[in-house]
């Protein structure tokens, strides 16, 4: 989920109106692309397309106004208001999906846990209720097993450690529950981990957060470091026995925004196995969307701080500056390069997709408009020289490589240790403070 890509400032109505007007289809395929489109649905009828994070829980918890967290009302068969439906994802030839069940970090009132369970929930039901679609997987087999029954093989994704309350029980409730990958923080530090978009507190992990590392590991929790500062990312790949992913970031030398990876820190994957899945979040992959925003967000301040008591006034500054700043687009070829970049980097075993369809809003990348559009990309790396054994690794075959890795390491690690009963006031010396 992606919080700071959707636009919620009411003087910037007019910027997301544009933004959504801008959104347009992929032009259409070109005769000379025959080949390379028949030879990405080659690949894609036998490998399946892994895609490390899709916010459709979210969605219908959220921005279905008239029937929030109905399942049975937000119907996948028909066209939907969001990135996701069951034609689409026919269409985009998905074989597998990471299904995230975000909880936002800075709603502490209501409790993670209550909020956490709930979004598992809807997740189940959107499996229950479309059985000939979708089928719960726990493991890379079942992923396999569910393509080749012509099913989408469907993983369960948390998003942000604050859920487990500093408690390792409750992460390994959430695991016998089904989530097979935990992001160790979202948008906010916390008591054991520092988060990208917040002050860093500890360095990286505190001696807590490194045990969380080994229950994971022994769990056969992958670990996501996507939204996680660097000195975060970096003791978690010191401490972990297992191949982490970051489920859906880019890479800060070609965007520099802090949710991206440094190259310091994709030098690091051939040795731990991991995969960076690529999003598909514009503001992550075009360094010109990025400057926009920042464009936006600094003339937001100036306008409210000239206009403190005049929201009338703030809006017509906020349109005029609009007309003069219209909104810019990343395109597919903007996610190729990022792709092609962790290829460089980190080489073609280390990389893979991770949309954030449905949590990023609709202003997306110009030709990755929903997902229905996954084979284009694999079409643009094929016109780019990519072989056939490469397509097949991005496109699923790195991620659950991963997945079978963190089965076997968990298999080893539960014959040798029990369960940790540590806690956080033991380790780190000090109370919890959720």
């Amino acid at each position: 989920m992606t919080m700071l890509a959707r636009c919620t400032a009411t003087t910037l109505a007019l910027v997301c109106v544009a933004a959504s007007l801008a959104q347009a289809q992929a032009a259409q395929p070109s005769p000379s692309d025959a080949a390379h489109i028949t030879k990405v649905r080659r690949i894609l009828a036998t490998t399946p397309l892994v895609d490390g994070h899709n916010d459709l829980p979210w969605y219908i918890r959220e921005e279905v106004k008239d029937a929030p967290r109905d399942v049975d009302a937000y119907d996948l068969r028909k066209p939907t208001s969001g990135n996701t439906d069951i034609a689409r994802l026919r269409k985009g030839m998905v074989g597998g999906q990471f299904w995230s069940v975000y909880v936002p970090g800075e709603v502490k009132d209501s409790g993670y846990a209550r909020i956490q369970l709930e979004q598992i929930d809807i997740a189940r039901r959107i499996f229950a209720k479309y059985p000939d679609v979708f089928t719960p997987a726990l493991t890379a087999a079942d992923v396999r097993r569910a393509k080749a029954s012509g099913k989408i093989g469907s993983l369960l994704g948390m998003e942000g450690g604050h859920a487990i309350e500093n408690s390792l029980g409750a992460l390994r409730a959430y695991f016998d529950l089904g989530a097979r990958y935990m992001t160790l923080t979202h948008n906010v530090t916390l008591d054991w981990a520092d988060a990208a978009a917040d002050v860093a507190r500890h360095g990286g992990l505190s001696k807590f957060g490194e045990e969380v590392v080994r229950e994971m590991n022994r769990l056969g929790m992958i670990v996501d470091l996507s939204h996680v500062s660097p000195g975060t990312m970096s003791d978690a790949l010191t401490v972990t026995e297992s191949p982490v992913i970051f489920s859906h970031s880019g890479a800060r030398a070609l965007t520099d925004v802090p949710r991206n990876v440094p190259d310091s820190i994709l030098a690091r994957l051939p040795k731990n196995g991991g995969v960076v899945m690529v999003p598909f979040v514009p503001g992550f992959v075009s360094q010109k969307v990025a400057d926009w925003s920042r464009a936006v967000d600094a003339e937001v301040d100036r306008t409210r701080k000239q206009f403190p008591n005049d929201s009338a006034a703030a809006r017509r500054a906020m349109e005029a500056w609009a007309r003069e700043h219209p909104p810019v687009r990343a395109t597919l070829a903007d996610v190729a390069d990022q792709i092609e970049h962790v290829r460089k980097v980190a080489g073609v075993d280390h990389v893979g997709i991770g949309s954030d369809f449905d949590g990023t809003g609709n202003n997306l990348p110009v030709g990755l408009h929903d997902v229905s559009t996954f084979p284009a990309l694999l079409v643009e790396l094929s016109k780019r020289g990519w072989s056939e054994r490469d397509l097949r690794k991005v496109a699923g075959e790195n991620a659950l490589r991963v997945m079978a890795a963190n089965e076997k390491v968990a298999a080893r690690l539960r014959r040798e240790r029990v369960a940790s009963n540590k806690t956080i006031e033991e380790l780190d010396g000090r109370p919890p403070k959720m």
